[in-house]
């Protein structure tokens, strides 16, 4: 049976905490992919609203293209109203029988599970694999695997500011990334 990692989140802008975090959990788990999932509407935190959809779904897949093992799902960019882990894996499940499933999360939002919608029924549904982020706890009642991954402090949020500030990301990003968003002007630059 295929196993196949899904890395859902906002990738606003995808940078290389993400992909570092893929590559981890993918080497650590003998994954066959990954699936990077950027979400439509988070249910757990606003999104800035200066870069649109297309413009998140073509930064990732700019930054995954050097890799065959990773995979851009646009499953929940299709659907209208918040991004459901619960919702998309359902759908996920029945049109893809024979793949085992691997949600991956930062430690952030293993602090969070308790108030994801439907938590109860998404643990059947998909394996969490959990990874370290700085300054959160791992301690949960529900089943996570544990991959540890070298400790990156970056976050999307951080890349966003030093765009608006005019300082460098140089890599913090993949050079297309960088490319793209000063090609198109966004965040600020």
């Amino acid at each position: 049976m295929k196993k196949v990692g899904i890395l859902g989140g906002t990738f606003n802008p995808p940078h290389i905490g993400h992909l570092l975090i893929a590559s981890e959990v993918q080497n650590s788990l003998n994954l066959d992919e990954i699936w990077f999932m950027p979400n439509h509407v988070p249910p757990h935190k606003k999104m800035p609203e200066s870069v649109k959809d297309e413009e998140r779904l073509h930064m990732l897949e700019l930054a995954v293209s050097d890799n065959p093992a990773f995979q851009v799902q646009p499953i929940e960019l299709k659907r209208e109203g918040p991004s459901y882990t619960v919702e998309t894996m359902k759908v996920i499940n029945e049109t893809y029988q024979n793949i085992q499933f691997f949600f991956i999360i930062g430690a952030d939002m293993i602090e969070y599970l308790p108030k994801w919608h439907k938590i109860d029924e998404l643990v059947n549904l998909v394996q969490f694999v959990g990874v370290e982020r700085p300054n959160y706890h791992r301690e949960t009642e529900y089943p996570v695997l544990y991959v540890d991954v070298p400790a990156i402090d970056v976050s999307s949020s951080m890349i966003r500011d030093r765009f608006k500030n005019g300082k460098t990301v140089r890599y913090l990003l993949p050079d297309r990334v960088i490319a793209y968003i000063e090609e198109n002007h966004l965040y600020g630059t």
